[in-house]
């Protein structure tokens, strides 16, 4: 492991002087862009402290109803804008009516498809797949059995 170096005092003054001299030229240039956009506002610290360390405020419940309010009345504007079209509205399409024959003749033809459904349902469906059963079902040839296959060999000295 290194050993760390010691800094004299003689160094680390070297070093603020330095520093110092940085800033310097730093916040001359910075105010030199100020006098470029006009010179307005305040001359801004140079050192600044980063936001997410500042605690967040909390608003009152007052404030946060007005600015709910206030966000209601700018959406109501909106939508008013949007709704009111420059032309003038159109008449909602009328609904379609289903005549007496046509509805008849639908009812007619659901009747027939269930007529022809349960027709179908009645057949004897079974002695189809009896026939399948009973084809899957032939005794195979019989093979012996493992004990007397192993009977049935010689035996080996």
């Amino acid at each position: 492991m290194p050993r760390p170096r010691k800094l004299s005092p003689e160094i680390l003054e070297a070093a603020l002087d330095g520093l110092e001299a940085q800033r310097q030229h730093v916040d001359s240039q910075m105010a030199d862009i100020r006098q470029m956009l006009g010179g307005a506002g305040p001359k801004a610290p140079s050192v600044t402290a980063p936001e997410a360390a500042q605690p967040r405020r909390k608003r009152s419940a007052a404030v946060r109803r007005r600015m709910a309010e206030a966000q209601r009345r700018r959406w109501a504007a909106v939508k008013e804008t949007r709704e009111t079209p420059a032309a003038a509205p159109e008449a909602p399409k009328r609904k379609r009516r289903m005549s007496a024959a046509g509805r008849k003749a639908i009812i007619a033809a659901a009747k027939k498809r269930w007529a022809e459904f349960r027709k179908r349902a009645a057949k004897p469906v079974v002695a189809r797949k009896a026939g399948k059963k009973a084809a899957a079902k032939k005794p195979k040839a019989a093979a012996p059995a493992p004990a007397q296959a192993a009977s049935a060999a010689p035996a080996k000295d």
